[in-house]
């Protein structure tokens, strides 16, 4: 099974310096490279064996206070002062620590096995080195690929498919009609494949409409804890690969998303619509039904979207239009309590 979670997560190679570091990235090394890098912390916490860095001018007054050993600094700080025994100049030093963080600190690995709590219905079908932690239970007809690591309390239903590589972290929901791909990565109580919301009045009642469609999520998905994606009503709903998906998202029936997007925390997209490739959707805004949000689209966070949004095009405010616009509009709002003010003496005057 899975190793303990016990202390903090530890460094994972203590034997990295100064100058493997700067090899690893392709960093330009000044000061002493012997210096031993054993975990990464900010300017203002990190300790002599830990590294640092700066990219941002508005932390610039923190580098010369910094008690790191080694900081990776972007060209335009390279001669910044600095108590750092080692300094390595890096084009982007925060695309450096992303490519470094996995080194200092490896995931944890599932070891394999079934916990004898599991429950693994004997027609689910499951491929090499699966792990399936205490309490989960996996459904008639699943199939799960191979090194596919079930969390503690999850319910993997009847006949879903969950691909190579993929973590359902824990307390995760996936009903029938969900499909995962490979490297899906879903966080705690995350809800996938639910019904959506449809209702047919008739009879002096809603009468639920039975969703019969599949809840796609392609390769190296991300989804976010306690976020819910609806199933299909009689299409399919689909994630397309490698897109990203925040905590608290709600994601309705029969909607497409496409590859590579971003959704932040609490964004709803209502039924049938459709975000296409690479568009940012962030925190709050909201999408109604039957709508299309072009490639490469940012929405802005807390934005009402009410009709179609063009490729590549900024929208915000309520109800959203584009940015410069919403801007104008705002400014204007706030004016208005003075001109109001002005019309009214106007009115007194000539009484």
């Amino acid at each position: 099974m899975t190793e303990a979670s016990g202390p903090p997560r530890q460094a994972g190679d203590p034997a990295l310096t100064a100058a493997k570091i700067a090899a690893l990235i392709g960093g330009t090394l000044h000061g002493d490279g012997g210096v031993p890098v054993t975990g990464i912390a900010p300017l203002n916490r990190a300790g002599p064996d830990q590294l640092s860095f700066l990219a941002d001018p508005r932390y610039a007054a923190l580098l010369g206070a910094t008690q790191a050993g080694t900081v990776l600094l972007s060209p335009e700080f390279a001669d910044a002062a600095t108590a750092a025994r080692a300094r390595i100049v890096v084009a982007n030093p925060y695309d450096a620590l992303v490519a470094l963080l996995p080194r200092l600190y490896p995931p944890h690995r599932a070891l394999g096995g079934v916990h004898p709590t599991a429950i693994v219905d004997s027609g689910a079908k499951l491929g090499m080195h699966v792990s399936i932690e205490p309490f989960a239970v996996v459904g008639e007809g699943a199939t799960l690929g191979d090194r596919v690591w079930i969390g503690p309390h999850c319910a993997v239903g009847r006949g879903v498919s969950i691909g190579a590589d993929s973590r359902l972290v824990s307390h995760v929901t996936c009903y029938e009609g969900a499909v995962l791909g490979e490297r899906v990565l879903v966080h705690a109580g995350a809800r996938i494949a639910s019904d959506g919301f449809g209702y047919a009045f008739g009879g002096g009642e809603h009468k639920k409409v039975l969703h019969i469609g599949r809840c796609i999520i392609h390769n190296d998905v991300e989804i976010g804890a306690n976020s819910c994606i609806d199933r299909g009503s009689i299409d399919d709903t689909i994630v397309g690969a490698g897109t990203k998906i925040d905590n608290l998202v709600h994601v309705a029936h029969n909607v497409q998303i496409g590859r590579l997007c971003l959704l932040m925390a609490q964004v709803g997209v209502a039924g049938s619509s459709k975000v296409e490739d690479g568009a940012i959707l962030a925190g709050q805004s909201g999408v109604a039904g039957h709508l299309r949000i072009g490639s490469g689209a940012r929405i802005a966070a807390q934005a009402g979207v009410i009709s179609d949004v063009p490729a590549g095009e900024s929208w915000s405010g309520y109800p959203a239009r584009p940015h410069r616009d919403a801007l104008r509009a705002s400014a204007a709002l706030h004016r208005l309590a003075a001109i109001i003010r002005q019309v009214e003496k106007l009115i007194e005057g000539k009484k």
